[in-house]
């Protein structure tokens, strides 16, 4: 073999012997969970602005009681289920779902699929916003060419793309933190003076529980994300690391929601850049020109293609490896599903994203995430929080209970 070849294989072993201990160690047990969720939450969570002004900005100075309530609530939710499934070993969502809310587990399964939809629906209606107000693209037009390129991509470029994954996290990671920087330094002045004079005058009616409660709903919504963490956990071994790991999920989760308030806080209460379908777009078009513009524009339909390529493969096989385990009638006996069947599905998907699209940006943020919010609370964090919890403290509940439930 050639002394290039040993040379370069050794060198690849020693990395994948340095990843390996960064993993066993603190990095894996501590820091891992908190970047998986976050991962997961800042491309469709910030990607156009809107859930952060229909969830917080929109209460201009108030909105810091929605921020708190959202680090509260993904703090809390994070630290419960960390510790539930390192105490009972539920390293996957399903065994998790199971302990929890018993044969309803396939309900989630539900849920995930309608609010995945609703995700790459919102997304599908900021990218042809985009089209339309920078390239005078028709906004339908737009929104169908999208999909059909993530339609492509699901089924001729999945492999390409999940190889790139992590340098495309990073890239999104880059780009929001340069929006931010750009945008907060053009305007600090104005954000400073909103927060001191206390104005909320967009929404000036909205009372501190219905701020706090907006707070609450936002981190509802997101509670989608976290059966993507589970099979990272297993490296927590005391409640110690669960509880320093969910604060720091904690405040992963918040700080791009904070930065984006604040950058949004320096144009309150514009109705242009507020009432606007993607407010990251007057945002940076005040203070950058066309390149920066168009580096958003790639930022954000990289966002959609990565989000809706991640979920429809997600949903399918989800239900190719649920198949065998529901009550299936006729089907009961099939293996798994048929490439036709997941080319189904996958179309099925993008034309009911497709068809939602049309309610606009605006109206699936206020009123499909919120609804979609008070199910996952229903089925997610409620059983969590009430029937994970007794078990947990309550000493007459045995891991063998557990299991069998």
């Amino acid at each position: 073999m050639p002394r290039e070849s040993v040379s370069s294989d050794a060198r690849d072993q020693r990395t994948i012997s340095i990843f390996a201990r960064l993993l066993q160690g603190r990095f894996g047990s501590i820091v891992l969970p908190a970047i998986i969720l976050q991962s997961l939450l800042i491309g469709g969570g910030y990607a156009s602005g809107r859930e952060v002004v229909a969830y917080g900005a929109k209460f201009g100075s108030a909105g810091l009681l929605a921020i708190a309530a959202i680090f509260i609530g993904f703090t809390v939710m994070s630290v419960v289920v960390f510790d539930l499934s390192r105490t009972f070993g539920t390293y996957d969502y399903k065994s998790y779902m199971q302990a929890i809310i018993w044969k309803g587990w396939p309900l989630f399964d539900v849920l995930f699929v309608v609010m995945a939809t609703v995700v790459i629906a919102v997304m599908a209606s900021a990218a042809g916003s985009i089209m339309e107000q920078t390239l005078g693209i028709p906004y339908m037009a737009g929104i169908i060419a999208i999909i059909a390129v993530v339609g492509v991509l699901t089924y001729y470029g999945a492999s390409l793309i999940e190889r790139f994954k992590t340098v495309g996290t990073g890239f999104l990671y880059l780009a929001y933190v340069v929006f931010g920087v750009i945008v907060l330094s053009a305007v600090w002045g104005d954000v400073t003076n909103v927060l001191a004079t206390g104005n909320t005058s967009y929404v000036d009616d909205a009372s501190t529980g219905e701020v706090l409660q907006s707070g609450v709903l936002y981190v509802g919504y997101n509670l989608a994300i976290f059966p993507a963490v589970f099979f990272a956990l297993h490296r927590q071994d005391t409640r110690k690391e669960t509880i320093i790991s969910g604060v720091l999920a904690g405040v992963m989760m918040t700080v791009p929601f904070l930065i984006t308030y604040l950058c949004l806080m320096g144009f309150y209460p514009s109705e242009s850049v507020i009432g606007a379908e993607v407010p990251w777009l007057p945002m940076l078009e005040s203070v950058g020109g066309p390149l920066l513009i168009g580096f958003y524009g790639i930022v954000i339909g990289w966002t959609l293609v990565e989000t809706a390529v991640g979920a429809i493969h997600a949903i399918i096989h989800r239900v190719d490896t649920d198949f065998a385990e529901i009550d299936a009638g006729r089907f009961a006996e099939v293996d798994g599903l048929t490439s036709l069947q997941s080319a189904a599905i996958g179309v099925g998907i993008l034309v009911a994203a497709t068809l939602l699209s049309q309610f606009g940006i605006i109206a699936l943020v206020a009123q499909g995430y919120t609804i979609m919010a008070y199910f996952f609370i229903a089925l997610f964090a409620i059983p969590t929080l009430t029937i994970g919890l007794i078990r947990l403290f309550e000493p007459d509940w045995k891991r063998e209970f557990w299991s069998r439930a």
